[in-house]
């Protein structure tokens, strides 16, 4: 698997604020960027980062809360061909078990042609919870995204 992570932050893009959250991920992963939450760039950097064909997964870290700035959903939405809810809800469900904070989460997850695409939070805690949370699902999301045709449910008798 070949991921990318994108941070998303003001303050962190222009040196006033160290990016703890992307070097935690980046234990688990590979290809890191920083950079503003402007939607335009966020959106246009998750196009390039999915139709290039290089990454099947992208996770960014930030801008899921509600402050002004908090944009990364949005920019997401735009460039997304389809939409998993299921990520979102589970992270917040289990966040929730943690904090109540976790409810004003708008973090979300979809599908850009053959890219799982993942938002998460900005703290690093945060992040590294809320991926161990959906990291179970991603290598079958992404055999799926691939065009996988196998079942998904295991059938007993």
């Amino acid at each position: 698997m070949k991921a990318a992570i994108l941070t998303l932050s003001d303050k962190a893009s222009r040196g006033e604020r160290v990016d703890f959250s992307g070097p935690a991920l980046a234990a688990w992963l590979t290809e890191r960027e920083v950079i503003a939450d402007e939607a335009a760039l966020i959106s246009a950097t998750l196009a390039k980062w999915a139709d290039g064909g290089q990454f099947d997964l992208i996770l960014t870290t930030g801008g899921t809360g509600v402050s002004p700035r908090d944009v990364t959903p949005e920019a997401t939405m735009k460039v997304l061909d389809r939409v998993i809810p299921g990520f979102g809800e589970a992270m917040r469900a289990a966040s929730l078990r943690k904090t109540p904070r976790a409810m004003i989460s708008r973090a979300l997850a979809g599908v850009r042609r053959q890219t799982l695409i993942v938002n998460l939070p900005g703290s690093p805690r945060g992040a590294i919870e809320n991926l161990e949370v959906v990291w179970p699902a991603i290598p079958h999301a992404l055999e799926k995204i691939k065009g996988d045709m196998g079942d998904c449910a295991t059938v007993t008798s």
